[in-house]
């Protein structure tokens, strides 16, 4: 064991040094002297606070920049404008809606970050006008929108990196690179946490209370949804209704869920069971303030194999934060504090009962492979950056981005069945062969 973690620790160090683009091989890129022309569509706080800070700092080595904001909120086109002017003194114009932005600003990409049941349909619309684009996760929150997304995508040429950071993370490479050498053995379990003591979060009551109807384009946002009357809070509060958000599995499992269809290879769940409900914060919201789910997953073919991932999240008490565990019979693989070690693995004591060999996994840090210990947060943190400069060195190589949309595809596919399941409280499966989440057996809609 401790010379498979050697050789492992020097090979993940070595693959990592060579994983980013340098300076220098970037100007061998074909098409590196072309400027590239990037649109935002929408103006949101996670483009203001994280994506956009990001794409700034690699503007000068990827030769890029932005051309223009298209947002249907009047006052976010006025807010995007000014930030680029206060802070990079830029004059980037702002666009009425995307196809405005299209028609005048060219864009050669597009950075997506509007609302969670939009991204899989402006995604839609930034490929067929020619944009490779950067998406914000969650993918698609029902099926229909997922499968028409990924047949466009895979259709056109255009490079699409999903908004899923952690598979740009260090520590995270790390782990996968681990996983693969077999030394870790069969994953048996994974807990995977998101707490919060947040009663605001995802509350925008000053902005509800200062936005009208005719400052925006009701018609526009609701796209393929049923249509209903103007409603601020769906508008600005959306992660706290369904169907234009399923909430905590879109906006948090979804980025857990993902690493384990990175770290195994399996497309989705087989089945989830889920529970869950309004239990503190009844403020009118529709989404739960908290849920637990358990997945069953293994190869499709053998139902004999496979292991369970539980999810529970809150918004009530924030004891045990964000949690990302990995279990093996021999230890875990801990992402939280980017650990390998052999606790709860097989001790000599229980093992010789069964004329068994204990079976410990050698300890040691993930950041000794070269996996920073980075914070799994989705601020402007180190793998946001590594994200963004990823999707840049692909618009410029062609070659398949860390999160290509299959990978949004497949997290998709688990929170709608998330979704379904705490929905429903039925059993949820997986139709293969018509790509559609069952509920009880029936198909799934968010009606």
């Amino acid at each position: 064991m401790k010379q498979s973690r050697r050789k492992f620790i020097r090979n993940a160090g070595l693959a990592l040094a060579g994983s980013a683009l340098s300076a220098s091989s970037y100007g061998r890129v074909i098409g590196a002297n072309e400027r590239l022309r990037v649109g935002v569509v929408g103006f949101s706080d996670r483009a203001r606070k994280s994506l956009l800070p990001a794409f700034q700092e690699l503007t000068a080595k990827f030769n890029c920049e932005i051309v223009g904001i298209s947002d249907i909120w009047n006052r976010r086109r006025k807010d995007g404008s000014e930030f680029f002017q206060r802070e990079y003194d830029l004059k980037v114009p702002g666009y009425r809606n995307n196809e405005e932005l299209y028609e005048k600003a060219k864009p050669d990409a597009v950075i997506i970050s509007t609302a969670d049941f939009q991204h899989a349909l402006h995604t839609m619309e930034a490929v067929k006008a020619g944009c490779d684009v950067y998406t914000e996760k969650p993918f698609a929150e029902t099926m229909a929108d997922n499968r028409a997304a990924l047949k466009t995508v895979r259709d056109s040429e255009k490079i699409v990196q999903i908004g899923s950071q952690r598979r740009s993370g260090r520590n995270y490479h790390a782990a996968h690179d681990y996983l693969k050498t077999g030394a870790f053995g069969d994953i048996v379990f994974v807990e995977m946490t998101w707490n919060v003591n947040q009663p605001g979060r995802w509350r925008r009551p000053q902005l509800v209370a200062d936005i009208r109807e005719s400052d925006t384009d009701w018609d526009r946002y609701i796209l393929n949804r049923p249509r209903e009357k103007w409603d601020a809070r769906k508008y600005l509060e959306y992660r706290l209704f369904w169907p234009y958000s399923s909430g905590i599995p879109g906006q948090w499992m979804c980025h857990q869920i993902d690493t384990v269809h990175w770290f195994t290879g399996l497309p989705h769940p087989r089945s989830v069971t889920a529970n869950g409900g309004i239990y503190l914060w009844k403020d009118g919201r529709s989404n739960y303030d908290t849920m637990t789910a358990v997945f069953d997953y293994g190869p499709l073919d053998d139902a004999s194999k496979g292991f369970q991932v539980q999810y529970s999240s809150r918004f009530s008490n924030s004891a045990g934060g964000t949690k990302e565990i990995y279990y093996s019979n021999g230890g875990e693989l801990n992402l939280e504090n980017n650990q390998v070690s052999s606790n709860g693995g097989l001790e000599t004591k229980y093992a010789d009962t069964m004329n068994m060999k204990p079976n410990l996994l050698d300890s040691f840090s993930l950041s000794d492979a070269g996996g920073a210990v980075t914070a799994a947060d989705t601020g402007s943190d180190e793998m946001t950056l590594n994200h963004m400069r990823n999707w840049l060195e692909c618009l410029r190589s062609r070659k398949n981005p860390h999160a290509p949309v299959e990978a949004g595809y497949q997290h998709s596919i688990a929170t709608i069945m998330a979704n379904a399941a705490v929905r429903t409280r039925q059993f949820v499966t997986f139709d293969e062969d018509r790509q559609e989440v069952l509920a009880g057996g029936k198909v799934f809609h968010y009606s």
